[in-house]
């Protein structure tokens, strides 16, 4: 009985204690509890009581976007959530997304930090490109904030780096002259590729890249909207906005260069060896050798 008595008012002081925390975190203000754990079910129970709302986020970095949308700070502890450690959003509310049911914060008064982008597709590989579409649109966004010069787009930037370089090519003597040429020639990656995606001739495409640029129009790129003769497929690309990031070309040709001088300055040459394995049997007489 004793036993009994002990049990029954260890679960009166821990009653007691839940109830005396949540009742201290709604007198906070606060409306909303978020937990990266599981929360039991004597504390929904006084939430419910306190006209409180708990949201169960078990992802850290999911946990960690949300207190930066709403400006709250990650409590290590149980305790009364201090005014500056409260967040502040316009709206929580769970909708039906796709057959899914979510929670969507709204926190739009005053400006957001962080968004969230939900794409639709019939298929993994469509949802795949739009991903990627979405993720090279934010991160050419983020370089632009750090660097907001622009060059020509379409291949324009390559050809016209690639016609100074053989000219520059010209002045050179000795092998130097042959490798800045093919240097040169390494820009014309990027027109044939786009004019043989297109379906269009990479040779005659480039060939007249090279003869606008050569005229001093070094905006002139590939055009894929134009019509099928080369002079409207080769036009000023200023004209119809299509750009590059300059950080973008500048990193890719630093990169590119690096990786190839690594390659050419190596002062070891790794030999092919055979491997492990029963020796070859001796050769019939009168028959050649592989």
């Amino acid at each position: 009985m004793f036993f009994f008595l002990q049990l029954e008012n260890y679960a009166k002081t821990e009653e007691a204690k839940v109830e005396e925390f949540i009742k201290a975190v709604a007198d906070s203000g606060a409306k909303v509890i978020v937990s990266g754990g599981a929360v039991g079910e004597m504390a929904l129970h006084f939430c419910d009581r306190y006209k409180l709302m708990v949201l169960k986020i078990s992802s850290k970095f999911e946990l960690r976007r949300f207190c930066r949308t709403t400006g709250t700070s990650a409590l290590l502890k149980l305790s009364q959530p201090k005014p500056d450690d409260l967040g502040f959003v316009d709206s929580i509310s769970v909708e039906e997304i796709g057959g899914s049911r979510v929670t969507v914060v709204r926190s739009e008064d005053g400006g957001n930090k962080v968004a969230t982008v939900v794409l639709r597709g019939s298929t993994d590989s469509i949802l795949d490109d739009l991903e990627r579409a979405v993720d090279d649109g934010v991160n050419t966004y983020k370089a632009m904030c750090r660097d907001s010069r622009i060059v020509p787009g379409a291949a324009a930037t390559e050809i016209e780096l690639a016609r100074r370089l053989k000219e520059f090519s010209f002045k050179e003597t000795g092998l130097d002259q042959y490798a800045i040429a093919k240097f040169a020639e390494s820009f014309e990656l990027v027109p044939r590729t786009l004019a043989e995606n297109a379906g269009l001739k990479p040779m005659d495409i480039i060939s007249n890249l090279y003869e606008k640029h050569a005229s001093g129009n070094a905006k002139v790129g590939i055009d894929l909207r134009g019509d099928d003769s080369e002079d409207c497929v080769c036009k000023d690309v200023s004209t119809v906005n299509v750009w590059d990031l300059y950080v973008t070309k500048f990193l890719a040709l630093k990169y590119a260069a690096d990786a190839a001088w690594t390659v050419l300055r190596v002062d070891q040459i790794i030999m092919a060896k055979p491997a492990g394995g029963p020796a070859r049997r001796d050769q019939p007489a009168g028959m050649d050798e592989d």
